[in-house]
């Protein structure tokens, strides 16, 4: 899995892990994927639900250490 950018959201509450996600997203070409490190565990059901409203992919998400971890593709 290429990473084309990652994001460093860890100890910011929600909603700026989505605010910052979004931000990103507008960088990134159609295809290329998001790597996403946030601490807020709403980011647990936000993140998904925020991808699919706009027809991006979370190809993968892991917790690590407390530390939730997406990967989200670009429609």
């Amino acid at each position: 899995m290429e990473i084309s950018k990652v994001l460093d959201a860890k100890g910011l509450a929600c909603p700026m892990p989505i605010v910052k996600t979004k931000k990103a997203m507008n960088e990134l070409e159609s295809g290329q994927i998001l790597e996403i490190h946030t601490t807020d565990k709403g980011a647990l059901n936000d993140l998904p639900a925020w991808a699919k409203s706009g027809g991006h992919e979370v190809v993968k998400q892991e917790e690590e250490n407390e530390i939730l971890k997406f990967w989200i593709k670009k429609a």
